[in-house]
This record gives C-alpha cells, structure tokens and sequence, in this order.
C-alpha cells in the first residue's frame, strides 16, 4: 500500500499557543492539519507559556535557525512569597516567606538585570546533561547541576501591580534567555521568592501579535485550501536578516551547490557570516562568504 507523505507546503503559520500544550505537539497538529511533508518550531515554548510559536513549513525550515537567534518579548506576571520546583505555576510549592516587595523596592532593582548578564538554568529545562534532558532527571528525582549562561536583557519593566503580591513585567530579551529564572532571581534579589504565574511571548524576531493565528481556530476550518490563506511566504522573514542579492546566473549556481564570486558584490559587511543569498525578492541559498567566495551552506528548492 502506498503511503502518501504529505504535500509540499513552504511558508510560516504564527501560532498563538494555548496554555498547557507543548511546542512539539502544536507542531504535530499542525503538521497534521496541513497534511504537510515537513514543519518545525522555532523558540520552545514551556507548556505553562502561552504566545507566539512561528511554524515554519518546508523550505522555511531552513530559516529556523536565524529566527530562533532573534529577539524576543514576553510578558510575565511575578507570584512573590514562595517558590515551586519548576519556577512556575504548573509546579509544586516548595517554600513560602513573608516578605512581600513594594512597587519601589522592585524599581530599584531593575537595573541589576539590565544588559549581560548570567542565569543559571532551572532544573527543569530542556538542556540535555549526558545525552538526557534536565527535566527528565528533574522527574526522576536526579539532582543535576548547571553551568550559569550569559544572556542579554534588552528591556525590563513593572508594568502594573497585581492584587495578591503579584506584579506583570514587560522584558525584551536574547535568545536563551530563560524568563523563569529571570522572575525568581528578582525576587530573590528583593529578598523574597518568587515564581511565575503567567508567562506570554509577544514578540519572536520579526513576528508579533498582528501575525497570530489560534490553534483552535486553524482546528475548526473544514477545507485545507482555506488554512492555505493564514500561512506567510517564506520572504517575510528576509527583512530581519542579512540578505545579499544576487544576479540570476548566480542563484542558479547556488541553486546547484556551486561557489560563486564575491567580486560584484558589497560583502566587506557580512564577510564571514552566513547570510541569504536571494533573487528578485526569492531565497536562492544559506551562503558563508569570504574574501575568496561565496559558498552556499543550504539551498532552497523554490
């Protein structure tokens, strides 16, 4: 019997992902949805995370990489007076204190997280030690310990007291950026604990809330054609990132694997990183350039 694999569907679809649903199976569903050959996610989302997830379909795989490199945004509402054991409120309470901070008190703190600095990852991460994932020895009971990572906080504000010792904050961040962490240590700093109650990323490298899509909704369409409509061309994405254009003999070579000449282009700029190789607005090649070349790293079969 003959199986069909799916379609080939090239594109990004912006999924506002629902609480209490893993990255991974939004890509599943929507895989599913879609009947497409290939997708994946860009960004992991925690289960308890709600946001957006950029879903890139076929050739736009192959973009992932620089979209997962991106800026991001969250918003995230701090639980201060007690801590649980995956600095979220999807995990079990393990301390409580007393000490409850004012608006001021955390103002005057803020600045310590600003700019590079280093975070310990949670427990329960998905950072693999010995070839497992730390939450799955997290599970078991294993403890494990993490080398502190340097990340960068771009942007970080209170944006509103909540009732119950809770408070919502706005941070703009690097990739890596563990936003958990980043909540626990600032109550930590203002002499309490603390855990996240609610976290939502709002912005993922080019794409914000405008782009969205529910999963729900992408679930309650009856005819493929029409989900068709909700996915963005693979070129969105090329206004974020570095591109090199280039002549039509050109992508075709790339197009084949070959090198080609970096004589007749302005490369002094991007000379040693990868950038898209494009034509007429097109991706032709994921290309490395230096003095001598322009090498293609990944094609795209468009």
């Amino acid at each position: 019997m003959k199986h069909n694999k799916g379609e080939d569907i090239n594109g990004w679809l912006v999924v506002d992902k629902p609480r209490g649903m893993g990255s991974t199976e939004v890509v599943r569903r929507t895989k599913r949805l879609f009947h497409a050959k290939k997708n994946g996610h860009a960004g992991t989302l925690d289960p308890f995370a709600t946001g957006l997830l950029p879903v890139a379909f076929g050739e736009a795989t192959k973009l992932l990489p620089f979209v997962t490199d991106g800026v991001k945004e969250y918003e995230f509402v701090l639980q201060f007076g007690a801590s649980t054991d995956t600095d979220d409120s999807d995990g079990k309470e393990i301390s409580r204190c007393g000490k409850f901070p004012t608006r001021a008190e955390i103002e005057a703190v803020i600045p310590f997280f600003l700019g590079r600095i280093v975070q310990v990852p949670p427990a329960y991460s998905a950072i693999k030690i010995n070839g497992c994932r730390a939450y799955e020895l997290a599970r078991k009971g294993i403890e494990t310990e993490l080398s502190g990572r340097e990340v960068e906080i771009y942007d970080l504000k209170l944006t509103e007291e909540l009732p119950n010792h809770q408070a919502r904050f706005y941070v703009k961040c690097s990739k890596g950026t563990y936003v958990r962490t980043l909540g626990k240590d600032i109550a930590l700093k203002l002499g309490s604990l603390g855990y996240l109650q609610e976290l939502r990323r709002t912005k993922c490298g080019i794409f914000d809330l405008k782009h969205k899509i529910l999963l729900e909704n992408l679930e309650n369409i009856v005819y493929g054609e029409d989900l068709k409509k909700f996915l963005l061309p693979i070129e969105t994405f090329l206004c974020d990132i570095t591109v090199i254009a280039v002549s039509e003999a050109d992508a075709a070579k790339l197009r084949k694997g070959q090198a080609i000449s970096p004589k007749a282009y302005d490369v002094s700029k991007p000379a040693g990183e990868e950038v898209v190789a494009v034509f007429e607005g097109k991706p032709a090649a994921i290309v490395r350039i230096d003095e001598r070349k322009i090498a293609p790293v990944r094609v795209f079969n468009l």
